[in-house]
């Protein structure tokens, strides 16, 4: 699960990270009020998506020369008129692809005089079992190049979580960051703060680019990305309560509703599968074929009947679905389970696409015969590359 910016900052406050003032403000009045309660005279104004690369970002709604969505202004007049501009429009960047994304929020922070720009950023390293800790001494909007460009400028400090955090892993931070004296000695107590609060709450991600060092010599968070392991927030209700669905697909947002694991994808075969790796395998085939497919959707291994027909009827909301691919391998789940699910699902929906269907395990000929009797134009398959060649089959068919 993201959240916003302005939400990752008062999260980090709350671990003694030091960050700029700032208000949320979800109007024009609100977004004036918020700088109005800053000391000024530079106010920054920033669009709150679940995306970055703001600050080179387009509004699809105002001419191709305007500003970002991030923008200084000098004064709450001119904090009203990029507010006005940013509210409602269309923010176009190099992560939300050319749909973009409807900014609904702002948040006004205090302006600060930057003397240097450094990145940090703590990730899960999968392979490695350990928190990975990324710094460099080149923050700011072009980080995506320097990694491409000059990696060795990009350094990682990897901290076993059964050791915990160590005043080593601190040093080695701040001499990543080329930083001296009393610098120095707040990259150590960042780090540790950082550290903190990334296990305290099961982030997955937090990223901060960038951390700036001021003028009068002190660190500051100026931006904050932060990502949680959705599978650990039954343990924070608070910040669950952080989700804002309008960020979010709304079929993803339906999907978690019933438990299921559903990631809309840019293809035209649908498929339902149960279990992760054969989801995978089940998409990589139907490429093999020469088709892509339309949705990642994993029912898990304990799918009811009542799972499985949302799971039918999600796959069948997306208009970009000419056939649906489902492959069923029955193990804690039951094939009949499924087949009634399906069976449920397709009468209630008005089935007009093409399904091919595919079970194997418990219950695979309860399930079978449940289809075979079901009336419906349903297409069985022996294994998944027979239902992959006649879901491709079948599509280009109907086309």
């Amino acid at each position: 699960m993201n959240i916003h910016e302005y939400q990752a900052k008062e999260l980090l406050a709350k671990f003694g990270v030091a960050i700029p003032a700032g208000h949320a403000a979800l109007t024009v009045d609100e977004a004036v009020a918020a700088a109005g309660k800053l000391p000024g005279p530079l106010y920054v104004v920033k669009a709150q998506i679940h995306a970055g690369g703001r600050g080179k970002g387009k509004f699809k709604e105002l001419a191709p020369e305007a500003k970002g969505g991030v923008r200084l202004s000098k004064t709450l007049d001119e904090v009203r008129a990029n507010a006005t501009d940013m509210l409602g429009n269309t923010l176009v960047t190099i992560q939300t692809g050319e749909a973009g994304k409807q900014v609904n929020r702002l948040y006004i922070t205090d302006g600060a005089d930057i003397a240097k720009e450094y990145y940090l950023s703590m990730l899960v390293d999968r392979q490695t079992g350990r928190i990975a800790m990324i710094v460099s001494t080149e923050g700011g909007m072009d980080i995506e190049e320097v990694a491409h460009s000059t990696p060795e400028k990009i350094r990682t400090i990897t901290i076993d979580p059964a050791e915990g955090f160590q005043p080593h892993h601190g040093r080695a931070v701040a001499f990543a960051l080329k930083l001296k004296g009393d610098l120095n000695k707040q990259a150590v107590k960042l780090a540790q703060q950082l550290y903190t609060a990334f296990t305290s709450t099961d982030m997955s991600m937090l990223e901060i680019n960038p951390l700036i060092e001021t003028t009068d010599g002190k660190l500051l968070v100026l931006d904050a990305k932060v990502s949680f392991d959705s599978n650990a927030l039954f343990r924070h209700p608070d910040i669950l309560a952080l989700r804002d669905e309008t960020e979010e697909d709304p079929a993803e947002v339906e999907a978690s509703k019933h438990d299921l694991a559903y990631i809309k994808l840019d293809g035209n075969i649908g498929c339902m599968v149960n279990g992760a790796g054969l989801a995978m395998a089940t998409m990589d085939i139907i490429k093999l074929n020469g088709a892509f497919p339309a949705n990642f959707l994993d029912v898990g291994g304990g799918a009811t009947k009542e799972k499985v027909t949302a799971a039918f009827k999600l796959i069948l909301s997306d208009p970009a679905v000419e056939g649906i691919l489902v492959n069923i391998f029955g193990g804690i789940m039951r094939c009949d389970i499924i087949a009634d699910g399906i069976v449920a699902a397709a009468k209630e929906v008005n089935l007009s696409v093409p399904l091919v269907v595919r079970l194997e395990g418990t219950n695979v000929q309860q399930g079978k015969d449940i289809l075979a009797n079901s009336g419906l134009p349903i297409v069985p398959a022996d294994d998944l590359g027979d239902a992959a060649k006649k879901i491709v089959a079948q599509v280009k068919k109907a086309a």
